[in-house]
């Protein structure tokens, strides 16, 4: 009874996760099997046009910064190379399953500071799409960035500017 007594106290006081499974609306594609022409594997070539380092500061929401630069600096494709600071609370998205339709997880927490590890990803036809891991002292967090992602002291985000190389097909979970 003791026992029962302080685990009910023990729940009762954990801090609350703001975590939330999304399911995305099926896309006409889901159920559609691998298509034989499509290669297992390919690469596309390309060079870096350009080097775009980008500052985001304090109380900025890092994915609304991070798509203002691309579209100020006219970035259609790139890699994102590298990505340092620190953040005031953050927003990410895991995937939750292995068959489509895609179910994601959402962990939202704005008011856990952690800091920016890193960060990679690509920009496709303007588009960003970022991953990131944090560590928050205790543990690490990995996922794609989401909005609500506030800045702390700063973030700094590397980018590499293929404007030449059509990367459209690379973060399309259709061509298969």
């Amino acid at each position: 009874m003791r026992l029962a007594i302080a685990l009910s106290l023990l729940l009762l006081t954990a801090p609350a996760t703001a975590q939330q499974i999304v399911r995305t609306a099926p896309h006409p594609a889901d159920n559609k099997p691998n298509d034989p022409s499509v290669p297992d594997a390919y690469a596309v070539s390309g060079q870096f046009e350009r080097i775009v380092v980008m500052r985001m500061k304090f109380k900025i929401d890092l994915l609304a910064g991070l798509q203002a630069m691309v579209k100020q600096e006219n970035i259609v494709n790139g890699v994102i190379l590298s990505g340092v600071g620190s953040l005031r609370g953050y927003h990410v998205h895991q995937v939750h399953n292995r068959d489509f339709p895609t179910i994601n997880v959402f962990t939202k927490k704005p008011d856990t500071p952690a800091d920016l590890v890193g960060m990679n990803g690509y920009i496709v036809k303007g588009v960003v799409h970022a991953h990131m891991t944090l560590g928050t002292g205790d543990k690490a967090i990995a996922g794609h960035l989401e909005p609500g992602t506030e800045v702390f002291t700063y973030a700094i985000v590397t980018v590499g500017v293929m404007n030449g190389t059509d990367l459209g097909k690379v973060d399309d979970k259709t061509y298969r």
